[in-house]
């Protein structure tokens, strides 16, 4: 009984995560509520919630606990680590630090000069995309103590994901996503009207990359989608702007302006 009680309690925990993730998505609260709420569902040490700036490429932390280089790791050479190319999936549900390849974590700069500094001996890393495939931040989870039980904790994580993307996420139009997505080709004074055959933000930042040559697969890790995803916004942006192919929308993307961020 007591195991299915534990069970209960991290189950009606996660009820309260979602709730905190919907007050920050609507702006009624902040992020900093949702990590409170996470912490009844896994006991932590550190944790954070990190939205992905696609313009300068890097993290910034909306809340969190870690100590400032951990948070500078996390913010500016994270995506860099070869254990975020693992994790980084939308399929996977989360990476815990007990399930990484030892090969892997002595390759990895996060774990050996951050992390194990920390003391830290469990977590677990989640990556987070909106319903529209973009990746879109991540949430970070570290104990300096095995998890007894993380069974039921590690369901919970990837229920939660969708809710958790949604608190991180920028609102829609915000100016980051939109310079990122026009190029910097364009002036952010006419992000609001530039718009050219009404293409999405995501569609113009994927046709930004296109004016460098990259294939499908290339985009797909520049932007952290997948290249199936990249393969259909390129079939609308071709039907939106009336072109043939993409040798033609690279074209017709370079003679304005519209460069793809660095």
């Amino acid at each position: 009984m007591a195991a299915e009680r534990r069970t209960a309690d991290i189950l009606d925990a996660a009820v309260h995560v979602r709730e905190a993730a919907r007050s920050a998505t609507s702006g009624a609260a902040g992020v900093d509520r949702v990590l409170a709420a996470l912490s009844e569902v896994m006991e932590y040490d550190h944790a954070s919630l990190a939205r992905w700036d696609p313009l300068r490429r890097s993290h910034t932390t909306l809340a969190g606990s870690y100590p400032d280089d951990a948070t500078a790791y996390i913010e500016t050479r994270l995506h860099h680590d070869p254990v975020f190319a693992v994790l980084r999936s939308p399929d996977r549900g989360g990476l815990w630090l007990g399930d990484v390849p030892r090969q892997l974590l002595a390759a990895s700069p996060g774990f050996q000069k951050v992390l194990r500094p920390l003391g830290i001996e469990d977590g677990v890393a989640q990556c987070l995309f909106a319903a529209d495939g973009r990746y879109v931040g991540m949430l970070n989870v570290s104990t300096r103590r095995p998890l007894r039980a993380p069974g039921p904790a590690r369901a919970v994580v990837v229920l939660l994901t969708e809710a958790l993307a949604a608190a991180v996420d920028a609102p829609a139009g915000s100016a980051p996503e939109a310079l990122a997505a026009a190029g910097r080709g364009a002036d952010a004074r006419r992000l609001d009207t530039w718009r050219p055959g009404g293409l999405s933000p995501r569609e113009l930042q994927v046709l930004a990359e296109l004016t460098a040559g990259r294939t499908n697969r290339e985009i797909a890790g520049r932007l952290y989608i997948t290249p199936r995803t990249v393969g259909t916004h390129i079939e609308h942006i071709l039907a939106k702007l009336g072109l043939p192919n993409r040798a033609a929308a690279a074209a017709w993307a370079a003679a304005r302006g519209v460069e793809p961020s660095r």
